[in-house]
């Protein structure tokens, strides 16, 4: 908690310095949007949604251009999915990143053991696609999901979208935790240097491509993504409307040798019917009127299209504060 709280304030630090000297900080309105580890890629989506928040409010614009309210924005690094959409529901968070299943599960509560229920879950915009990824250490003689057996295996903190993943995919396989030698829960920050000290043998990341934690192992001490092609796996992708396969292409990392086939949601970005429309009409306006600004703050960021991220892996309702935007500027 005290880490968290520590991101929180450098986070909010940092922001609060954007935005320009004329607006007094009576007149500014803060919201949080909770993102993931600091390595990864939900981490970038939070922190350039308030760049651009701050970019829509800068002088450089005018005030008349800008949003009518001054709005103050912080993205600490967090637990990931579940945890956003848990601090959204307890109006800790006014935004999270979540990937597209756990916002459907949230909402429909389809599995109220990973995720609480909250029908109040509202969808904003979705990002980028996410593939979940199996990285094996060099030497550790992983080639698919059946090899995994026996091993050292980081599945993940919980409360994060990837641990969810790594448990449907243990439980579509009829596996548990036994399966493995021995599972670590450490967060995204940590796992990449665990593999690369020998600590762990793999881990699973859902994760926008390409990814510097990622690169960390792979670029860093020649560890490798497997295939996820196990007919279990095809038959989630089949039953499940926010699963799609995904194919990492060579030439992604250092050793990617060759193209990998895996399977991957959606990261969206949520919040809750009870923030403002106000709020969040400005957040969507300051994101889509900069949009070729905010791709170039991440590769993963660099092929959104806006008539996809207003339906693409989107299972809760949109705000109704994103609608009047969309409809406002002919997107629906």
């Amino acid at each position: 908690m005290k880490k968290l709280f520590a991101s929180f304030t450098s986070a909010l630090a940092i922001f609060a310095f954007s935005l320009p000297f004329s607006t007094s900080v009576k007149s500014a309105e803060f919201f949080t949007i909770g993102t993931g580890g600091a390595t990864g890629v939900y981490f970038q989506v939070g922190n350039a949604i308030c760049k651009m928040v701050a970019k829509l409010q800068s002088a450089e614009h005018g005030r008349k251009k800008g949003t009518d309210k001054a709005y103050r924005c912080a993205a600490p690094s967090s637990g990931g999915s579940t945890y956003n959409i848990g601090q959204i529901q307890q109006g800790e968070f006014q935004f999270g990143v979540a990937q597209s299943d756990w916002q459907y599960h949230a909402y429909n509560a389809s599995k109220p053991d990973k995720v609480k229920p909250f029908k109040d879950l509202r969808a904003v915009f979705s990002a980028h696609p996410e593939p979940f990824q199996i990285i094996a250490r060099k030497g550790s003689k992983i080639k698919d999901w059946k090899s995994l057996k026996g091993k050292k295996v980081n599945i993940g903190n919980p409360g994060s979208g990837q641990r969810g993943t790594f448990e449907v995919l243990m439980e579509s396989h009829g596996v548990n935790k036994s399966y493995f030698g021995s599972t670590t829960e450490l967060t995204s920050s940590e796992q990449s240097g665990a593999l690369c000290d020998k600590k762990i043998d793999a881990f699973g990341y859902t994760v926008g491509v390409p990814n510097a934690g990622v690169a960390q192992s792979t670029d860093g001490c020649g560890a490798y993504i497997i295939n996820l092609t196990t007919p279990q796996v095809k038959k989630l992708v089949a039953d499940n409307p926010f699963y799609a396969f995904a194919t990492i292409p060579k030439g992604t990392y250092k050793t990617s040798k060759k193209d990998v086939t895996t399977f991957g949601v959606m990261a969206s970005v949520v919040t809750s019917a009870s923030v403002s429309e106000e709020m969040v009409y400005n957040v969507v306006k300051a994101v889509f009127e900069n949009l070729d600004d905010f791709k170039k703050q991440h590769p993963a960021f660099a092929n959104l299209d806006p008539k996809k991220m207003i339906k693409d892996g989107l299972s809760a309702p949109l705000h109704p504060g994103a609608v009047k935007y969309y409809k406002e500027k002919g997107l629906m």
